[in-house]
This record gives C-alpha cells, structure tokens and sequence, in this order.
C-alpha cells in the first residue's frame, strides 16, 4: 500500500484521479485507504479538498464507465456467444428486468463493499442497462463514496491509518457476508 500512496503523495491529484481508475476498473488498490489518506493530505494542508473529491470523483467516473463500456461490448459479446447455451434468452430478459429494478441501486450502494463495485458496472453494461440509468446511479456513488473517504481521512488527522487498517478489515469481512447470504439465497430459492 505505501507504493500507491507516495505515487499519491507525489503526484497529487493527478495519482489520486489515475489510481482510482484503475483500481475501479478492478486492478487490486486500497481504495478506500487512498480515499482516506487523500482526506489526510488535505488535513495536512498539501492538497485542497475541492480538487480532491474533484480528483477522486472523475477518476472514480472514469473507472466506473471503463468498466461500464468493456460490459456492454466484451460482456455483452461473451454472453451472446457462450452463455446462450447455458441461459435462454428468457433468462437473460429477466436478469435485464431485475438489473432495471433493483440492480442500480448495486451500482450506488457498491462503492462501499470491495469486490462489488468492480463487478456492478459491468453486470450493468452486459445487461444493457440504460447509459442514463447507469450514470446517475453509478456517478451519484461515486462521489458519495470519494467523499465520504475522503472526508474520514480529513476527520482522523494523524488517526488516519489504524483507522484505515481497521475499515479494510471490516469491509472485506462485510463483501464476503453479502456475498453468502446471496449464494445462501439463491441456493435456498433454487430448492424451492
């Protein structure tokens, strides 16, 4: 982690927009550890909070779409050729319905459990969920999320760090229960 961090410490806001890129795109960052150490250099006064939440939203618009377009082509690509065999096209219409009713609130919601935010927008794009309907969820999390991060680590101060170790901890341990009550669910439904 303190490679990503000097590369945002000496970059400043053009790391913190490059980083978070990546990291949304899915290439394993420290996301909300760099969010939060970015709150700690505004505190410290070497970055203005305007052009950080700025930095950190656009990167994370960025990613997000990225993520988005390689769906809606790639994904979407790959779905039509192999999964049609393995999921008629009336269960991919219903995989689209559900993606429109219930799944963009996964795009808003997802910022904040790793591993998620990685996959909403590209389930999103695969099921062709409307660009409109995509960014505004998508972006309206983004900059909840940046700034949240963000304003954390200008909170803590110098706390910054223990406390991020411990947001981590608690996050992954977060993704992987979402992620058995939904393997739990699905298994349960699929018996009955």
């Amino acid at each position: 982690m303190s490679g990503i961090l000097h590369w945002v410490e000496q970059y400043g806001y053009l790391g913190l927009f490059s980083s978070l890129v990546l990291g949304i795109v899915g290439i394993p960052l420290p996301d909300e550890g760099l969010l939060t150490f970015a709150g700690y250099l505004v505190y410290k006064g070497h970055l203005r909070l305007s052009l950080t939440i700025a930095s950190a939203f656009l990167g994370s618009v960025c990613g997000i779409s990225l993520s988005y377009f390689l769906g809606r082509t790639v994904g979407l690509y790959l779905l039509e050729r192999y999964a049609r065999n393995l999921m008629p096209s009336q269960k991919m219409k219903q995989v689209h319905d559900w993606f429109e009713r219930f799944g963009k609130w996964g795009l808003l919601l997802g910022y904040f459990v790793p591993g998620i935010r990685h996959l909403t927008a590209l389930a999103a794009g695969a099921s062709r969920l409307e660009l409109p309907v995509f960014a505004l969820f998508a972006y309206s999390g983004a900059l909840i999320w940046s700034a949240s991060f963000i304003a954390l680590g200008y909170t803590l101060g110098e706390q910054w760090a223990p406390v991020s170790g411990q947001i981590h901890i608690y996050s992954v341990t977060f993704s992987l229960l979402v992620i058995a009550f939904a393997v739990l669910y699905l298994f349960l439904r699929k018996r009955s």
